[in-house]
Order: C-alpha cells, then structure tokens, then sequence
C-alpha cells in the first residue's frame, strides 16, 4: 500500500496534538505529569483554544510544562501561580487562563493564594498535580505527605504529632463559595486517563461560561522521590493514597 494511502484521515488511529512540541519530555520514568501535559493539550487542541490559551507555572516540576505545550505561558514565583493567574485573567478577560501546580506548590507555599482565590472565585483553571512529595528538590515531605510515609526529611514516615497532619487541601478547597467544580483523579488506568481528560475538558468549559474557579487534582506517583519502579509506584499510590485522596468529584455546580 502506499504511504499516502496509510497516512490518509480516514486511516489515522491516533495523531499527536499540535499543541505539543516536538520537545522530548525529560521526566523521570513513570511520572504523571507527561500525562497530563498530554491531555491539556488535546484539550486544548479540540476546543480550538490554542491560540488564546495562557498558562501559569511555578516552581516545582510543573515549570517545565512551557517546554511541552505550544501556547503563551507566564512563570510565577514558587506558590503564587494563583495571583498571577489572578491579574492575567483579569487584564485579559477574553482568555483562557490556568495554572499547572504541584502539591508543594499549591498546598504549601501557595496555601494563601490558593485559598483565596478559589474563594474569590477567580474565573481560571487550576490543575494540582499531588503525589505527596516534594518531587524536584530532593524528595522532602510536604503538606499532603500521608502518615508513615517516609521522605528525605522524615525517614521513618511521616508522624503527625511532630510533622503534623496531612493537609486535604481539595476537600477544603470544595467548601468555598468561589469554587464551581472540584474533582480529583488520576492516570494510573487507561480508563482513568480517559476520566481525567473529560474533567479537565469539563474545567475549561466552566471557564469559557464564567462559572468561577475549577480545581482538578491529579493523584500521582513520584517514582524518584518515592523510591520505586514505576510499576511498584503505580500499586503503592492505588492501595495508599486512593484510600486517603478518594477519586470523583467533590463539588459540581
């Protein structure tokens, strides 16, 4: 068969979004975020956003998404992806606005901004990738750390009495009168994968209908900062932080 018969629309199972770069993802073996940033931009790419897309990203792995998804982005200091998303919706209106935050980012240092904008009820969309750790800098436990699970700065596991309490900060955040559609999910299935787009899809569509703030939260693996081969990683996040971080929605108006 010729080649051109083969590559030809009609015969096309799966086409890489234009909305990707042709950049090679450099993430450790296993990780979320090359899935998600996946499924942004074919969102992203079947709404016919591209071109009046803006993300924000701070500190943390999640500043690299600038390198794999070809819209505009702005760099924010490290927890204030918020606050910046805050004043470019707001100066751009017509925009579609959103910030791609870790765990560390969105539920520690930025705890404030986070809050209050979802609050505020700032017409953006946050994406909280959470794999309980803080991935980039050295595996440290961070505000969603579960108890007894161990990291650079508590070895033997987390022990709430000293370290304090995990922080369920999406349950939080589903209680303010700002946020309009808070869910969690994960991409350890194809089938969770699949989920996870259509609420992702779902997050910018109550944005285009200026519902106020929409939340989805990953549940992820760090298979790095965690310890594990990416098979084992995947089953310690089923049978550990499924229980602690139950998957669905928590808030749909």
């Amino acid at each position: 068969m010729d080649i051109k018969e083969i590559v030809k629309e009609e015969n096309l199972v799966y086409k890489k979004s234009m909305v990707l770069t042709d950049k090679e993802m450099h993430y450790c073996p296993g990780c979320t975020h090359g899935v998600v940033h996946k499924l942004i931009a074919e969102v992203i790419d079947e709404m016919g956003i591209q071109e009046k897309t803006i993300g924000v990203a701070p500190v943390g792995c999640a500043v690299f998404a600038y390198d794999y998804l070809h819209i505009d982005w702005q760099e924010a200091a490290h927890g204030r992806a918020p606050a910046v998303a805050t004043g470019v919706k707001r100066l751009l209106p017509d925009k579609m606005v959103f910030s791609y935050q870790g765990d560390g980012d969105l539920a520690a240092i930025g705890t404030a901004e986070t809050i209050h904008a979802c609050n505020r009820g700032e017409n953006i969309v946050m994406v909280f990738i959470n794999n309980g750790i803080y991935g980039m800098t050295g595996g440290q436990m961070a505000p969603t750390t579960l108890k007894g699970m161990k990291a650079s700065t508590c070895p033997f596991g987390r022990e709430p009495q000293q370290d304090g309490n995990p922080l369920k900060i999406t349950e939080l955040l589903a209680q303010l009168p700002g946020t309009s559609y808070v869910t969690r999910h994960s991409c350890h299935t194809a089938a969770a994968v699949r989920k996870t787009k259509k609420a992702l899809r779902k997050a910018f569509e109550n944005q285009q209908q200026k519902k106020g703030t929409s939340l989805v939260e990953v549940v992820s693996t760090c298979s790095s900062g965690w310890k594990m081969t990416p098979a084992k990683a995947n089953d310690w996040m089923v049978e550990n932080m499924f229980p602690f971080y139950p998957l669905g929605d928590l808030k749909d108006e």
